[in-house]
């Protein structure tokens, strides 16, 4: 029985469309994206609160092969993002083929037949050929079991569900958490509301943002001159490349370097903060990078206003009128926003319920041995699947280097495949071993490792305690694994 599909992605964000044009290059034009979102753009259409902007320069964060010279700052605010991501759609036909406000149950391998089962809420089933899921790494809002939120009768917002409509003026506010979503919030919801009390339960290394408006001229020279922005994207990369390969991978190697990215975030905090003892609060007491850092100009200053304050006492329970913390203080409020992150190792990976050979449960596996996937990309036991957010996979700082690498490897994994005259792929059990401990033994090295991590509560970190987010290699190293790669590394053909 032939399948309905040659391929089904799940997520029409920035990966799931990268997946599309490939399969679109490839041949595979059949295709269909699901996406459980009422439109497409993955979280560039979740997030839309007040200060959302993308935290790595626009000229990197974006397709290589598809640059837009029309960014109007250097990190370009997230409607931006979500225009480019429209254009992409429109550019390369992608739309048509997203279905939206679909859910996605699970999938599972039917093996007599060499396809997917995909199941969607509500009781439809589609087949396809090929599955990707490109669900992203961030994609499971979080929300801390706090005792008594129930009964809090105020207002409560979680970043990815913003409430336009809330008007924060005048409000007595309380966030919570200090990630990269928070560092970006937070002063703006300190310019509306009368009084913002901070919960903090782990500070942030946040550095400067040498941020700036892209004036007209360069963007008329970008777009006649594209070789122009190709330098501009290369500088920046490699500052990346620098901060994250050599500073975080490589720290056993460079200590200094790290220690050079901790003296400055810490003398930005100093000249930033007037407080002594606020200042203390916010210094991070674990090494540069066990934790995603980010940059801002705004967020420690925020610190200064009469209305805002830092608290770091832990919150033992939620009432009706605030927040109690174990002190026993209570912070009356009666706006509460959650900037509590995603849930990535218990609910993300993977997203859905994905079954393959032998009735082999992916989360399970995942759970029960080790969290793997060869290059980042393909799990032994499931044919004809690709994880396109998945352990070790995560390239540089920019997701995008992510997204490409992989369309690199789909290309090669299905150019041979059709060169077999086969339908059917398979990476074997020795080349993912051989990749997992390769990649184990190259973390050896970084600061998840061989630095100071135990208090950073970071998400690179799974319930094993294993760093299994990053890949622990330089781009350049990514994208020439994706495009020579073993060949005889993948099974072609029926099992």
């Amino acid at each position: 029985m032939a399948p309905q599909f040659d391929a089904i992605v799940v997520g029409a964000g920035f990966g799931g469309m990268g997946a599309g044009i490939e399969l679109d290059r490839l041949g595979l034009s059949n295709f269909v994206i699901l996406e459980r979102e009422a439109d497409l753009g993955g979280t560039w259409h979740v997030n839309r609160y007040p200060g959302l902007a993308v935290d790595i320069a626009s000229v990197t964060y974006s397709y290589s092969f598809e640059p837009n010279p029309h960014w109007s700052r250097l990190f370009a605010p997230g409607a931006e993002l979500k225009k480019y991501a429209e254009h992409v759609a429109a550019k390369y036909d992608l739309r048509r083929r997203m279905r939206f406000e679909t859910v996605v149950d699970g999938a599972r391998w039917d093996a007599e037949n060499e396809q997917w089962v995909v199941s969607i809420a509500g009781g439809e089933q589609l087949t396809g050929r090929y599955l990707a899921t490109a669900t992203g790494f961030l994609s499971q809002p979080y929300t801390p079991p706090f005792p008594g939120i129930e009964t809090f009768a105020g207002k409560i917002i979680h970043t990815t569900a913003w409430d336009d409509d809330y008007d924060l003026t005048g409000r007595r506010a309380a966030i919570i958490g200090t990630g990269a979503t928070a560092v970006q919030l937070v002063p703006e919801v300190a310019r509306k509301v009368d009084a913002l009390t901070v919960f903090q339960r782990t500070p942030i290394w946040v550095v400067p943002k040498v941020d700036m408006p892209i004036s007209p001229a360069v963007q008329r020279l970008f777009a006649s001159l594209p070789l122009t922005q190709k330098a501009a994207r290369l500088a920046n990369t490699t500052a990346l490349e620098a901060l994250m390969v050599i500073g975080v991978l490589h720290f056993r190697q460079a200590k200094l370097l790290n220690r050079g990215a901790g003296v400055l975030a810490k003398a930005h905090l100093r000249a930033q903060v007037r407080d002594a003892e606020t200042r203390r609060k916010l210094t991070p007491h674990y090494d540069f990078g066990c934790k995603r850092p980010t940059f801002s100009n705004t967020y420690f200053k925020t610190f200064n206003q009469p209305n805002v304050h830092l608290e770091t006492n832990s919150i033992e329970r939620i009432e009706p009128e605030g927040i109690v913390t174990a002190d026993g203080h209570q912070t009356e409020i009666d706006t509460l926003i959650l900037a509590t992150g995603f849930n990535l190792w218990d609910a993300n990976f993977p997203a859905i319920e994905i079954i393959g050979r032998d009735g082999v449960n992916l989360g399970k596996f995942w759970r029960d041995n080790r969290f793997q996937a060869y290059e980042g990309i393909t799990v032994p036991k499931f044919p004809n699947f690709l994880s396109l957010n998945s352990p070790y996979s995560y390239s540089g700082l920019s997701y995008f280097t992510t997204i490409e690498a992989q369309m690199k490897h789909m290309g090669r994994l299905f150019g041979e495949m059709f060169r077999r005259n086969e339908r059917v792929f398979e990476v074997t059990e020795r080349a993912n071993t051989e990749f997992l401990d390769r990649v184990t033994e190259r973390l050896g090295s970084s600061v998840f490792y061989g630095g100071q991590c135990s208090t950073a509560r970071s998400y690179y970190f799974n319930q094993h305690g294993e760093a299994a987010l990053l890949r622990p290699t330089s781009t350049l190293n990514a994208h020439r694994e994706a495009v020579s790669f073993p060949l005889e590394d993948y099974t072609y053909g029926a099992a």
